[in-house]
């Protein structure tokens, strides 16, 4: 009985990551990032991220508890204040590593977006799955289990990726200027609003425990999901803005037909051919295709903004080949 609750809550919890995730990869439309790269993130937060934030949470919790005597004040000094430090330096460890050895994939703020919310799901697959079987199963049977997912899943699945998010946008600022002060600070903002956003929300859950309060910290959340889902509308249409600019004279120079052009540079269009894709059997060369035009107008735009900077020279050319080779196949 205890197996198969156990069971039936390891794959609720990870089942809704990897919806999850897949939703975050999809939103990605103009460049998505490598799989493997994603699947390495989102392992690094279920294994190590939520494997030390449970061992530190536990040893600071002990060590407060043993100063204090109370158990109460230990439970909300680790929800407020060492939870959120530990989990999200954690958390943001992982896209500090992309950022640092896979520079190439990490171009934009959606970029850091995504990367931080795919680490951030590892994460939340792990400890809803420790939550539902734990404080659903175990208490209350499947019962428990059911309101406890619905809980952890419909109300609150989102909160990891929103709080990571942060710190992802600080280092995507980083690769994204040259201003040294700003280099800087980006990152510790980015960490210091993820900690923030954290400690808020445990603060809010450990205070309000009627159901008014909880419907309260519910709908906290819930304003700062659609805010960062918003944030990233608006990137999305100024990426869109960018490959416009910056694909239209790859047309003249015969790096890729018209039809691709207004294909990889319209989000709608990209979707709906992505999606079409699928039925015709050439998911995979469209996907090349649009992911090759899309890194070619980052490219350019790095390079018109900051020089040959990390051999943006070099990258350009071979993008401009590949896609040429790519729109030529795709129409012959």
């Amino acid at each position: 009985m205890q197996i198969s609750g156990l069971l039936a809550s390891i794959g609720i919890g990870f089942g809704a990551s990897f919806i999850f995730a897949t939703i975050l990869y999809w939103l990605d439309l103009y460049e998505k990032e490598p799989f493997l790269l994603l699947a390495g993130t989102f392992l690094w937060g279920a294994v190590i991220s939520a494997g030390g934030a449970f061992i530190l949470n536990t040893v600071f919790g002990t060590g407060i508890f043993i100063l204090t005597g109370s158990e109460a004040a230990s439970s909300l000094t680790i929800s407020v204040f060492a939870a959120p430090i530990v989990e999200e330096i954690l958390k943001g460890f992982a896209v500090f590593l992309v950022f640092v050895f896979f520079r190439a994939e990490f171009d934009s703020v959606l970029d850091g977006i995504i990367y931080a919310g795919v680490v951030a799901l590892g994460f939340a697959a792990t400890e809803n799955a420790f939550y539902i079987y734990t404080y659903g199963f175990l208490e209350g049977g499947w019962a428990g289990l059911g309101s406890m997912s619905l809980i952890r899943i419909g109300l609150v699945g989102w909160q990891h990726p929103f709080y990571t998010a942060f710190f992802g946008i600080g280092l995507a600022v980083v690769r994204l200027t040259r201003n040294w002060f700003i280099r800087l600070a980006a990152p510790a903002a980015g960490q210091a609003a993820a900690i923030l956003a954290h400690a808020i929300h445990n603060l809010f859950t450990s205070l309000f425990g009627s159901p008014v309060g909880f419907a309260f910290t519910t709908f906290i959340d819930w304003v700062g999901w659609f805010l960062m889902v918003l944030f990233i509308l608006i990137i999305l249409l100024i990426e869109g803005q960018q490959i416009k600019k910056y694909l239209k004279p790859e047309v003249i120079r015969g790096t890729l037909t018209e039809e691709h052009y207004q294909q990889s540079s319209s989000a709608l269009k990209l979707l709906f051919h992505r999606i079409l894709a699928l039925f015709e059997g050439n998911y995979r060369q469209q996907t090349q295709l649009y992911r090759t035009a899309a890194e070619l107008a980052i490219k350019l735009h790095h390079l018109e903004r900051f020089g040959d900077e990390q051999g943006n020279i070099e990258m350009v050319d071979a993008l401009r080949e590949k896609l040429s080779l790519l729109s030529k196949s795709m129409t012959s």
